[in-house]
């Protein structure tokens, strides 16, 4: 997976479509926890997707809130995508995006909460 062409698809969004995919992916990651390996569920998995999940969560209520101190988008696309020590917690997280990344479609939506 190309880092530098997924971090420029995530830039291109707006802000409502960079929301959208990233609680996309968060639900994605937390399935792919849940059926990761054969004979069941392993603790460190789910750890991993829960924190994993808590970062993507604060990131997104930042998005909604317009918080112009929230990361910016090639942290988080790198965090998400870049090479890990664990090889399982990184095929979690790879498997998960592709899923979004094929049936994603963005609405070009801008239009946020608190818009006066």
């Amino acid at each position: 997976m190309n880092i530098q062409s997924e971090v420029e698809f995530f830039a291109d969004l707006g802000l409502i479509d960079k929301a959208r995919f990233i609680l996309r992916v968060s639900c994605e990651i937390s399935e792919e926890a849940k059926a990761g390996a054969p004979g069941g569920v392993e603790v460190a998995r789910l750890k991993f997707a829960s924190e994993i999940n808590l970062r993507l969560a604060r990131f997104v209520y930042q998005i909604l809130s317009e918080d112009p101190a929230r990361p910016q988008d090639d942290v988080v696309i790198r965090m998400l995508l870049g090479t890990r020590a664990d090889k399982n917690a990184e095929r979690i997280v790879h498997n998960a995006y592709r899923r979004v990344l094929n049936t994603f479609e963005s609405f070009d939506t801008t239009v946020l909460l608190n818009a006066h």
